[in-house]
């Protein structure tokens, strides 16, 4: 110990540990893959760390966006994240067809975010739709896509157990296609509180 009272070499130290600790590591935004899966719960930061890794690109951006404004604050709420966003971006809405304007819009040179995939999964329920063959038809189409495409989902099953059947259909049918769309994903990114966990990456 020298005569400051501090040990030597501390600061040295304390650098190394910190270059080799994995959780430092885990918050470096990963270059962007054809098909990156972001997953979070509400309001994680997810949105916006898909939005900043598609910014992080070169070519423009397109927002596909499958919310409905359903009433006046939802209205509210998707005018002013497009306000956000700014004049980069361009914003499609697809509420049920989202394979079919995937591959319409996914194009070499452009970042699509797919925002999210739950809001897509909800409305295929509420549409009485064949969720199974929906999802489905998603994942078989996220390999064929030309342009490279960030998929939002929110993580929905970590909480209590839902009291009621549609609602437990819902957080069943929202893992099952989480886990369908990581398995054909490049990369899967977890954001809990902003900070982003990196699950999958290519060796």
């Amino acid at each position: 110990m020298d005569r400051s009272g501090s040990r030597p070499h501390t600061a040295a130290a304390a650098a190394t540990l910190a270059n080799s600790c994995p959780s430092r590591k885990t918050m470096t935004a990963p270059k962007l893959l054809p098909i990156t899966l972001v997953l979070g719960g509400a309001r994680s930061g997810k949105s916006r760390y898909a939005e900043r890794l598609a910014e992080a690109e070169p070519g423009p951006c397109v927002y596909l966006a499958t919310a409905q404004a359903g009433d006046a604050e939802m209205a509210e709420r998707i005018a002013h994240h497009r306000a956000r966003r700014g004049a980069r971006w361009r914003t499609e809405e697809e509420p049920l067809q989202l394979p079919a304007r995937l591959q319409a819009v996914a194009q070499p040179g452009a970042v699509v975010v797919v925002d999210c995939l739950t809001l897509w999964l909800s409305n295929v329920l509420l549409n009485n739709l064949d969720v199974e063959n929906y999802c489905e038809q998603l994942v078989a189409a996220l390999p064929r896509l030309a342009g490279p495409v960030i998929l939002v989902s929110n993580e929905v099953g970590l909480g209590i157990v839902p009291d009621n059947a549609l609602a437990r259909r819902f957080r069943d049918a929202a893992g099952r296609l989480n886990q369908a769309v990581a398995a054909a994903a490049a990369s899967v990114v977890f954001v809990a509180a902003g900070l982003p966990l990196v699950l999958k990456r290519p060796d």
